[in-house]
């Protein structure tokens, strides 16, 4: 399976500037629960809707998030396999410095040894 992050780096950006706020973080975790009206998502967040609505897009704009309107009612629900683009990007990171850490530590208990106390 091709690399999203590495063919989409405007994908990957998207998902971390979404990440990047507390505000949709929240609406991330509570969506996480279930799927959601607006109005229910707005009433955890004291911020006028007209805001609100722009970390809404923000998400969906992102992948993140989908919604759907039935009559006058807009309901967003979490998209998870966006999160994989954050997801696979840190764990390469984690991966590389975990091996520079490694090496590091080879390197500091080699000196300790070469060096009489």
């Amino acid at each position: 399976m091709p690399n999203p992050s590495a063919s989409q780096p405007a994908a990957m950006d998207s998902v971390f500037r979404a990440l990047a706020d507390p505000t949709r973080r929240a609406v991330l975790e509570r969506l996480g629960a279930r799927p959601a009206s607006v109005s229910e998502l707005a009433a955890h967040h004291r911020m006028a809707l007209p805001s609100f609505l722009d970390h809404l897009k923000t998400l969906e704009g992102a992948g993140l998030v989908r919604s759907r309107k039935v009559g006058r009612v807009r309901t967003y629900e979490l998209s998870p396999d966006r999160l994989r683009v954050a997801e696979d990007w840190l764990s390469r990171q984690r991966s590389v410095w975990e091996g520079r850490l490694d090496r590091l530590d080879a390197y500091l208990l080699s000196m300790k040894k070469e060096k009489p106390e």
